[in-house]
């Protein structure tokens, strides 16, 4: 650090209490403290480390749990949010009380290097997107499900449909779990599909137990109940995005195999572009890089690093998936059709991915649309959120109320007396 720091806390921080150690610099001893992580705990820990004058707090980035610790001594102390991996790298024992002790002899001599810390605003929208993330898993978990009761019931519906959670299979679902007649079901096909009547009926032929129907329809409503809250989630991710980062969703959502939740989801991940003086910066804190050794003249590479947002590299290896399978021709296709038969498939993904980074911080920190020699371009679309109303108190209420039935009763000489 910039100079020499004389009096540090080490905290070592969990679900339910926190470890203080104080240490100061030239003087023997330490002062330990355990804190309650609640309310009165945390406002005590803040009390404590002001006591105490202490000139920087550090932590380890553990779970959210530092985040309120954080947000209540941040514009009162230096706090440094640490890489745990980091941190447990350079102790060799592990209790509570060591921990926090061994965190303050690293703070004292500067040598913690801080995580980028993002502003409350962004770390709440960057937690309903992985919230998110959490309950489409969860759907996925009941579709298998689904799955696993029609393939013990031989009832071979994913033969004759490539998904049995869109509209046909939704409906041969929902047709079974409510005991409507073969022909009911097919009634309600759409056009298309109502031209395989004949192979769909053999189909709805087989007798399907009543344990089977009951799990069934147990799971198709949970999974109503979860799109429902989905969409929920969603209005309120793209409200904040459209709202606050328009104009990143818009230079995201130009780049191939990039969409509205791939482009919220980078946003959250991300915070600022311009936090990264580089390309490669960005492309490294979100380990995304492979791990690189060197002794004397031999070189070694191996394996990316993963030491950033999981969410955000999994989002990023999506989106070249869907480069490299579904895109019109393009730079970053054409990059991985190059690649792929040098360095094989999966390798490829991940280049490519490592590739869309370095151009998603050209386009949000030059403020450029994606363009390529291959003039590619997407459709227009419309965005998927609905404008949330902003809420009003009952006092502002009260007042509009008044204000309006006062300009209701006021008189006009230029109009009728109707009264």
């Amino acid at each position: 650090m910039a100079k020499d720091i004389q009096k540090s806390c080490g905290l070592d921080i969990h679900k339910d209490f926190s470890i203080a150690t104080v240490l100061e610099r030239g003087k023997d001893g330490k002062i330990q403290k355990r804190f309650e992580r609640d309310d009165d705990g945390i406002l005590a820990l803040k009390n404590f480390v002001l006591e105490q004058k202490c000139e920087v707090v550090a932590c380890e980035s553990t779970n959210d749990f530092w985040m309120p610790i954080y947000d209540c001594l941040f514009d009162k102390v230096t706090v440094i949010v640490g890489n745990a991996r980091d941190i447990k790298a350079l102790n060799h024992k592990k209790t509570d009380k060591i921990d926090s002790e061994h965190i303050a002899i690293l703070a004292l001599n500067g040598m913690i290097n801080p995580s980028r810390v993002f502003p409350k605003s962004l770390r709440d929208i960057r937690s309903l997107v992985r919230f998110r993330h959490r309950v489409v898993e969860t759907r996925s978990i009941i579709k298998n499900i689904v799955h696993s009761i029609l393939s013990s019931e031989l009832f071979q519906l994913r033969n004759s449909l490539s998904d049995i959670f869109g509209k046909t299979g939704k409906t041969v679902l929902r047709g079974i779990t409510e005991g409507r007649s073969i022909d009911n079901i097919i009634e309600r096909f759409p056009e298309r599909m109502k031209k395989r009547e004949n192979e769909f009926r053999e189909i709805l032929k087989k007798q399907i137990s009543y344990d089977a129907v009951l799990k069934l329809k147990l799971c198709l409503n949970i999974m109503s109940e979860i799109d429902n809250s989905i969409k929920f989630i969603e209005n309120r991710i793209f409200n904040w995005a459209y709202t606050n980062r328009k104009r990143e969703m818009e230079l995201l959502m130009s780049v191939p195999g990039i969409g509205e939740i791939s482009a919220v989801t980078l946003i959250a991940e991300i915070g600022d572009f311009n936090d990264f003086p580089t390309p490669s910066k960005l492309a490294s804190w979100l380990g995304i890089v492979p791990n690189v050794y060197q002794s004397a003249n031999k070189y070694y590479s191996s394996t990316i690093t993963k030491r950033g947002s999981k969410y955000a590299r999994w989002i990023l290896i999506q989106v070249a998936h869907v480069v490299a399978a579904r895109t019109k021709k393009n730079k970053l296709r054409a990059f991985f059709n190059r690649k792929k038969p040098v360095i094989g498939y999966n390798k490829a993904i991940v280049a490519l991915a490592h590739k869309i980074v370095r151009t998603i911080w050209s386009l949000i920190v030059n403020g450029n649309c994606y363009q390529d020699e291959y003039n590619f371009s997407k459709e227009e679309f419309k965005p998927s959120y609905s404008v949330e109303l902003e809420e009003i108190s009952i006092d502002e209420c009260l007042s509009i109320f008044v204000q309006a039935k006062s300009a209701l009763t006021k008189k006009d000489p230029d109009k009728f007396n109707l009264t």
